[in-house]
């Protein structure tokens, strides 16, 4: 049962007022004046206080106690976490100079500071960033009357077919997002006409006299574009900002960006390709993207073009604001070029990455007393690990560090290993100058001189560290807006709101951990240790963890149970905006893994990780659908109910059962699936497939399943092997007989016809000005 907390005296002030006047007719009858004018009554008012004050002290000893337990315990409260962000730095007003901006700059969001990751070239320009929305008029009379203005510019007319966009902005104020592979419309993101995202560089207004100057002072240097892009296609009011990393990502297979080449000779125009560096992964967090412009006889673009062929084609935007025009340096052209759902949010140059942190400097710590066991804490709590830099003098040796265990340190005074026979080599030095941290109450921890050196008695201590303000950190656009340190003319503010800030772990939180804790002593002993310790691997997004006992892969033929002291873990991210369907776990995120448990694992296990083996599977239905229902609906239903069944991964939201709850028997018990997605081992069978499509609604009959792998006719089954998993390669759903398995195989690598018209974009004039 639990334990409740109990309270030794639940006597507030009036009681104990009131107790004691009650008594005063029992032991002194003479005194009768009980107004609040006489003396007694005051001093009994005094005492009734100072016995509450013992009292509600008396009361916070269980709570000192189970902070005591939980300290002998070993389970430690989880510190409070740094809000993240991107901050845009601008110079309007500023002289048309580039300002240079050192890493570590402080700006601040009232008395909220935030701290630069990296240094960035503040360019003296500006940027705004359109896309080509698609137009549908209401009256056909206007597409008619486009396709004739643009008859003569679309060669041959027979094989070319135009479609009318409006020029759209993205930002606030604006269109709240664009989605660059999405063919939906109407609500959510926007859609480009042609899968492209426009950035116009602009120069100040100040500056349009100038600009050719403008462009020789950029020209060679860095520009840093931020970008707030996800790979869902919610709407922009349910977009959360909360970093999911899933490790590295090569942007530049994913995004493409080029900018202008200018060749006359050439029609239509053509594209240079400009590298892009990114901070991290930003198609999963905000995030910046170094781009090197090019020389300043490259940075330009295509001017006093002919009315009809200005923002048509592949040609950038026509801009209708000829004050605006008159400003355009030149165009970045960003396009997809993997097949990503990539919906951006927001871009803007300029932009820096900041961490919510404030940094102490030379912090006073009591001295040294020469005692064991010394305990000092900072002036703030909440520190961020790896802050923190302890200088004591006097000190022998090297410097001070931290340590995770006081008893892997060393002695403080050198001495001999009696269990070594003389003239053997005595083991390593252990450190001395170390000390526990206790980032979550700011408390550092020092030896007692067996394990660890002792600060000595006198002895002065100074500290530098950083602390966090924890969800005070998380502030909202716009919140950023000031530094110190800026140049004079440049501005900075935050284009989007914060994210990532929490409060320390309380108490009570800690104690919930307790009984997990108990349970492995995070350490990996168990399956279960693997499956839960994996999980809570900090920074990355585990979807799957199996856990293979005893299995080498690399060994063939290898079954679970062949290899002891080998422990396999095959893990998927819980998505792969690259392969959505197949998530493929990036180095970087097996690294992360790795890097997690290596520390929790018995010195004698071995731990592989790996990702799946993928198998093609290529499918062909023939269904009949009950009378009166949408066919399409149904094909679309019976679409996602075998992409699920045959999915790596188990329905978005729902939660990873529990190990002792196997979900399907296979062949060899210790590869149980409890994560959900397809189990390992288990084969593709024809007649489940079958089973999966006749439970969809709206199906009156399954008349045919056709199963097959990448070559060879049609089977009953495909079996699965190791860490293989199926990968729905090719799926066909028709109503009546099932297309022929061959069709969908070729089907799935067939290119588009090369006699498709050619979809030519052309600006449509506003009805309203």
């Amino acid at each position: 049962m639990p334990l409740t907390v109990p309270t030794i005296d639940t006597s507030s002030y009036q009681d104990l007022f009131n107790q004691a006047v009650a008594r005063i007719p029992v032991h002194t009858p003479e005194w009768t004046n009980f107004n609040k004018s006489d003396p007694g009554i005051t001093i009994v008012g005094v005492l009734a206080f100072l016995t509450e004050s013992i009292l509600y002290r008396c009361n916070q000893i269980p709570d000192r106690n189970r902070l005591k337990f939980l300290s002998l315990l070993g389970v430690a409260l989880t510190p409070a976490s740094s809000a993240q962000g991107i901050v845009a730095f601008a110079n309007a007003n500023g002289p048309p100079a580039i300002f240079t901006l050192t890493p570590d700059l402080e700006v601040d969001a009232g008395q909220v500071p935030f701290r630069t990751e990296e240094g960035l070239d503040v360019l003296p320009i500006e940027a705004q960033v359109y896309f080509k929305q698609s137009y549908t008029p209401t009256d056909d009379t206007i597409q008619t009357y486009y396709s004739q203005l643009y008859a003569s510019y679309t060669t041959p007319p027979q094989n070319t077919a135009i479609t009318l966009y409006q020029l759209t902005m993205l930002g606030p104020g604006a269109a709240s997002s664009v989605d660059l592979t999405s063919a939906t419309t109407g609500l959510g993101p926007s859609n480009p006409v042609d899968g492209s995202v426009w950035i116009a560089l602009l120069a100040r207004q100040s500056d349009v006299a100038d600009i050719e100057s403008i462009r020789a002072l950029i020209a060679g240097k860095t520009l840093t574009l931020g970008i707030v892009a996800g790979t869902s296609s919610s709407a922009a009011a349910n977009v959360d900002l909360t970093p999911n990393p899933l490790g590295s990502t090569d942007l530049n297979s994913v995004l493409g960006f080029y900018m202008p080449a200018i060749d006359p000779s050439l029609t239509p125009p053509s594209y240079r390709r400009v590298t892009a560096t990114p901070s991290g992964n930003v198609l999963s967090e905000p995030g910046t993207i170094e781009i090197v412009l090019p020389s300043v006889d490259q940075l330009d673009y295509w001017m006093s073009l002919d009315p009809l062929t200005a923002g048509a084609g592949e040609y950038p935007p026509a801009l209708d604001d000829t004050t605006l025009a008159a400003r355009v340096l030149t165009w970045i052209r960003v396009q997809v070029l993997s097949p990503t759902n990539v919906t951006i949010y927001w871009m803007g140059i300029n932009v820096a990455e900041v961490t919510q942190l404030t940094h102490v400097v030379g912090e006073v710590l009591p001295n040294g007393t020469g005692a064991p066991d010394q305990i000092v804490s900072l002036a703030h709590p909440s520190v961020l690990p790896g802050s923190v830099s302890l200088v004591v003098s006097p000190s022998p040796g090297p410097a001070w560090q931290v340590i995770d265990d006081l008893m892997a340190a060393g002695p403080e005074v050198p001495v001999v290993d009696p269990s070594v026979p003389p003239g053997t080599m005595q083991p390593p030095k252990l450190p001395t100058n170390v000390y526990l941290l206790d980032p979550e109450a700011g408390a550092l921890t020092f030896g007692d001189g067996t394990h660890g050196r002792r600060p000595a008695a006198g002895a002065t201590m100074q500290v530098d560290y950083d602390y966090s303000a924890g969800a005070d950190g998380n502030v909202e656009a716009g919140s950023i807006n000031a530094g110190p340190a800026l140049p004079s003319g440049v501005t900075v503010s935050n284009p989007v709101r914060t994210w990532g800030g929490s409060d320390a772990e309380t108490p009570s939180d800690g104690e919930k951990q307790i009984t997990r804790y108990l349970q492995h002593r995070d350490r990996l002993v168990t399956k279960s240790d693997f499956q839960a310790i994996a999980r809570r691997t900090p920074g990355v997004s585990i979807g799957r963890v199996d856990v293979l006992p005893a299995f080498d892969p690399s060994l063939s033929p290898n079954a679970p149970g062949d290899a002891p002291g080998t422990v396999t873990l095959m893990v998927l991210p819980s998505s792969d905006p690259t392969n959505p369907n197949a998530p493929v776990p990036s180095q970087d995120f097996l690294n992360a893994i790795a890097n997690w448990l290596d520390p929790r694992r018995l010195v004698t296990t071995e731990i592989i990780l790996s990702g799946p083996s993928y198998l093609d599977v290529y499918l062909s239905i023939g269904i009949s659908v009950v009378s009166g229902a949408s066919v399409h609906d149904t094909i679309v239903a019976v679409q996602a109910a075998i992409q699920q069944f045959l999915s790596p991964l188990p329905p978005p939201g729902t939660a990873a059962l529990p190990d002792t709850v196997p979900v399907v028997e296979t062949t060899a018990p210790s590869l149980l699936q409890v994560d959900g997605g397809w189990p390992l081992s288990k084969a593709v069978v024809r007649l489940e497939v079958l089973a999966v499509a006749s439970r969809v609604t709206n199906v009156l009959l399954v008349n045919d399943v056709l199963l097959s792998a990448s070559t060879g006719e049609s089977v009953d089954q495909i079996p699965i092997a190791g860490l293989q998993l199926p990968r729905l390669a090719g799926l066909s759903i028709v109503t009546g007989d099932p297309t022929d398995i061959d069709d969908v195989r070729g089907a799935s690598a067939t290119p588009a016809s090369p006699t498709a018209p050619q979809v030519v974009p052309v600006p449509v004039i506003p009805e309203d000005c």
